[in-house]
């Protein structure tokens, strides 16, 4: 069983949790993940490490309330345990050697983009964050972007807070500005970071892109986490707890990946709807 430490809402769907996993806080760098369940009868779900910190053995999760098993999670308090804490699983971030980054990050993807721009900051390169939200009630975690980038760059889609407008529009400044970037990381939706891809395609930036689809197991074994890239002019399958979770924007089939990431959404709303109803009860 792995304790609770700390418990915070980070906004109405978002929740900041704190795991007491020494073993996994002693091996975790930024980009990996661990898959979790809540009780015995759980499901299993992969969630990006938020942050570790080696010396009291705490591993941050932060997590979007959008299925049954995150609705669960939610419920639990301080002090309680959960079931299973694998991890660190995946491949970290590549960030060695970098000199100046753009992280780019929308919605809950902005708590897997804050470790990676942390480690960047902390080698010393030269951060540019852009990060994104639908709304101002929807913002998380710019102080802790701010204190750790270079130029930090604030979006809401309806114009409630900061810059109104998407994370391609600062990015597509940026670049036409002459702006130049080792590298782009972004985080975050599928269809952002398609169009973050997109935006950069022109002007030959790298852009490395995390995949979070469908996956069971997280060892490779089950298949469910396959994405299809373009490799050399072949379509190759590819599996986001092993060979990911990070890829190489260009090479990603981001069409094939949304459709099936779709797939499942009607049960999964379905047992959330079962969840919240047995809670209601409670």
């Amino acid at each position: 069983m792995y304790k609770i430490l700390t418990k915070k809402s980070l906004n109405p769907t978002v929740t900041m949790m704190e795991i007491e996993a020494p073993l996994v806080a002693n091996k975790a760098k930024a980009g990996q993940f661990i898959i979790l369940r809540v009780d015995e009868e759980g499901e299993r779900i992969p969630l990006t490490i938020a942050g570790a910190d080696k010396e009291s053995g705490a591993v941050r999760i932060i997590f979007q309330i959008v299925g049954a098993t995150t609705e669960k999670l939610n419920h639990k308090e301080q002090g309680e345990s959960i079931q299973d804490f694998v991890g660190p699983l995946g491949m970290p971030t590549h960030i060695e050697g970098m000199k100046k980054v753009c992280v780019v990050g929308g919605g809950v993807g902005c708590a897997i983009a804050l470790p990676v721009a942390e480690a960047l900051h902390a080698q010393g390169t030269e951060v540019t964050s852009i990060i994104g939200f639908r709304n101002k009630d929807l913002l998380i975690l710019e102080d802790e972007f701010k204190a750790c980038s270079d130029k930090l760059v604030v979006m809401t889609d309806d114009g409630s807070y900061a810059r109104h407008g998407n994370v391609t529009v600062p990015l597509k400044e940026m670049l036409d500005a002459g702006e130049q970037f080792d590298m782009i990381i972004t985080i975050g939706p599928l269809i952002m970071m398609k169009f973050v891809t997109l935006t950069a395609k022109p002007y030959g930036v790298p852009v490395t892109v995390s995949m979070n689809p469908i996956m069971i197991d997280g060892t490779g074994m089950c298949g469910g986490c396959r994405l299809t890239l373009t490799q050399d002019g072949k379509r190759v399958t590819k599996f986001a707890c092993v060979d990911g979770p990070d890829f190489n924007g260009y090479e990603v089939d981001f069409d094939e990946a949304m459709s099936r990431g779709r797939t499942y959404f009607d049960f999964e709303r379905k047992a959330h709807e079962k969840v919240c109803n047995l809670y209601k009860g409670v």
